[in-house]
């Protein structure tokens, strides 16, 4: 399971509901549904993929990517993930997100890779920046957080990168028990407009 941000915010009832409906409406992307089930095998059971990933369905067996699938659906619907896939030019998927909300919190976290053939093509910064746009703009939370194994250069410097503030580490707890040392980040909405406005004036 996805851990929610270390830094608590206070949410009205109101925030919360409306970040719910924003999550239920969300139709722009292609939502990972059983038609996808073998791909994401396939793309999740190459290591170079799927080892830097802490909250991923191990051991990878299609019986636990198509629970992860529908325990998806069902969290979309209560307005508290979104799972997508990217499709390559045959139709085969080629790469996920997964984006963790707690409308109680106002907060999120995505997690998502690409595959192999299509990793350090130079677009991981643009990938945290346009997924912090799609966070704070259209589900409208406050804060996210991101973890990253502490050997996986290229997403931190993909965070870094992105204006993530680093807050140390935490453990991140796989569903089978086991716990990874992270690299942790946080970044608030007031922060990102800031730091989009300096960057628009430069």
């Amino acid at each position: 399971m996805s851990a929610p941000p270390l830094t608590v915010l206070s949410v009205s009832p109101e925030e919360e509901a409306a970040i719910r409906a924003a999550v239920q409406a969300v139709n722009d992307r292609v939502l990972a549904g059983p038609e996808h089930v073998e791909g994401l095998l396939a793309l999740l059971s190459d290591p170079r993929v799927s080892d830097p990933i802490y909250d991923l369905p191990r051991p990878f067996t299609r019986e636990s990517i198509a629970l992860w699938v529908e325990e998806s659906r069902q969290a979309k619907e209560r307005g508290e993930r979104i799972l997508s896939v990217t499709l390559d030019e045959a139709g085969q998927v080629a790469g996920y997100s997964c984006i963790s909300v707690w409308p109680d919190r106002s907060a999120a976290e995505i997690a998502g890779a690409a595959r192999f053939d299509r990793q350090n093509t130079g677009r991981g910064r643009g990938g945290v920046d346009n997924a912090a746009a799609f966070m704070f703009e259209t589900l409208g939370v406050r804060l996210i957080g991101l973890t990253a194994a502490l050997d996986n250069l290229r997403s931190i410097r993909a965070i870094d990168g992105a204006g993530f503030v680093r807050m140390g580490e935490r453990e991140s707890v796989r569903p089978d028990g086991t716990v990874r040392r992270s690299a942790y980040w946080e970044l608030t909405r007031e922060e990102w407009r800031a730091r989009r406005e300096v960057g628009g004036r430069s």
